[in-house]
């Protein structure tokens, strides 16, 4: 039998990071990650191995990224845990004894079962596997019609992605817009203008009624009676938690089939952690379960399991996703984080809204100068930032970050306007027109009205 102080099950960006953290944190301790693949993709840059990358092999994590810092990296499955022995047992026939163990078992793709036709030939999920990859890529390359299930990021991406390799793609959303849940109308509509400029046919509102063919995918019939010409369907409608090993071992399941974690991500058993798309989320704001499925969550989840697996020595508690995303769609960088003001509106929240647009670069007509547009969201009593949304060029992801932390840490619309920033001509906004400082001063000025109201100059 073999013994160690800490066992990781999972080998993606939860595992990884968890295993990791816990080497550095803790350093003399002995740390094996078992996973179940040869290889790990980069769970966000499976969409571009189509259109950007052209193979799967360049979207891999090196085992160097475990293997560099100590961590014993094991090939096989898990099976079982015997949380009484303290014992997991593989496919292989292999028994592992551990001190604490971090559940990093991550997601599996939604598979529309009750649609007719979602197991025809040519019609996939998106697994985050390299050989099933590959599959699709070689698929796709053969491929003159692909239509894309599912309006969100994946399906967004996969879309343009797709275009890119020369396809017609048609993507169906049944929301009424692409990426509803990160961003407000005017950035949907913009998005999904985009998209259609560049040869990507959206049809939203739309319901998918059966796939057709004959062994094989020959076309997909929505619910305007219209028939959609396809030889590959690729389902992009989302994720669930890969959670049955832990159903199994007895730990608590939430009615979303998520591990139930608290802020330190313990299970409920305090000698097992869960982190990733396999344990349960909250917002950050309400409290509520939110199922954010993140490689980013899964990051800082990560960190807080391996920072904490022995003891609460390094604590830093988990308050809740703020749901922070960027995407890049022809050219053009979307980023938010937080909730949006329909979110905002929903959850009873009185709000103030700052926005700005400018060039991000000073003079804007130096070289390569894009619009960046902001949209900001406050709480209208305490000016607390409670969202963000950007569009621009590639300085929005970065933008982004710095909005994430200001809502981690109840920024107000007031330091938000006065925070000192670094600027220069060839990188960034002018510093009279910063875009967070100026979107902020724009929430702070209808807010407030005129200084000078009520007043005899």
């Amino acid at each position: 039998m073999k013994k160690t102080d800490l066992l990781v099950i999972g080998g993606s960006a939860g595992g990884i990071l968890s295993a990791n953290t816990a080497k550095k944190a803790y350093g003399n301790i002995n740390v094996t990650l078992i996973r179940d693949t040869d290889s790990v993709m980069v769970p966000c840059g499976i969409p571009y191995i189509f259109g950007t990358l052209g193979d799967t092999k360049k979207n891999v994590i090196p085992d160097g990224a475990v293997t560099s810092n100590g961590v014993e990296l094991i090939i096989d499955r898990v099976t079982k845990i015997d949380r009484t022995a303290k014992i997991v047992e593989t496919r292989d026939g292999l028994s592992v004894q551990y001190k604490k163990l971090v559940i990093a078992t991550g997601s599996l793709p939604v598979v529309p079962k009750f649609i007719p036709g979602h197991d025809l030939e040519n019609v996939y999920p998106v697994l985050k596997n390299e050989d099933y990859l590959a599959e699709v890529y070689e698929k796709a390359k053969a491929s003159e019609n692909v239509v894309i299930v599912g309006g969100g990021f994946i399906g967004v991406e996969f879309a343009e992605q797709m275009k890119m390799l020369g396809k017609n793609v048609t993507l169906v959303e049944l929301a009424d817009a692409c990426l509803w849940q990160a961003f407000d109308k005017q950035y949907t509509d913009e998005i999904e203008a985009q998209m259609t400029e560049n040869g990507i046919v959206v049809k939203t509102g739309t319901k998918i009624e059966k796939i057709l063919g004959d062994g094989k995918v020959n076309g997909v019939q929505i619910d305007s009676g219209e028939t959609l010409p396809a030889d590959l369907v690729i389902l992009g409608m989302g994720v669930k938690p890969n959670s049955e090993l832990a159903k199994d071992a007895g730990l608590e399941i939430n009615n979303q089939g998520a591990i139930v974690v608290d802020q330190y991500t313990r299970t409920s058993d305090h000698d097992i952690f869960a982190v990733g798309d396999c344990a349960s989320k909250q917002c950050f704001f309400t409290g509520e379960n939110a199922p954010v499925l993140l490689a980013s969550t899964a990051a800082t989840e990560a960190k807080i399991a391996g920072c904490n697996a022995f003891q609460l020595r390094l604590i830093r508690q988990n308050k809740g996703t703020i749901s922070a995303f960027s995407t890049k769609i022809f050219g053009t960088t979307y980023a938010a984080a937080g909730m949006t003001e329909a979110k905002a509106e929903k959850s009873g929240f009185s709000m103030m809204i700052g926005e700005f647009e400018t060039l991000d670069k000073h003079p804007g007509s130096l070289p390569n100068a894009r619009k960046t547009k902001i949209k900001l969201i406050f709480s209208k009593c305490s000016g607390v930032i409670l969202g963000a949304q950007i569009s621009g060029g590639d300085s929005v992801g970065e933008m982004i970050n710095i909005l994430s932390l200001a809502i981690q840490k109840d920024l107000t619309a007031s330091e938000l306007n006065t925070f000192q920033v670094a600027t220069h001509p060839l990188i960034s906004a002018s510093p009279i027109a910063y875009p967070i400082n100026a979107a902020a001063m724009n929430a702070i000025s209808k807010n407030c009205g005129h200084l000078n109201e009520g007043f005899e100059i």
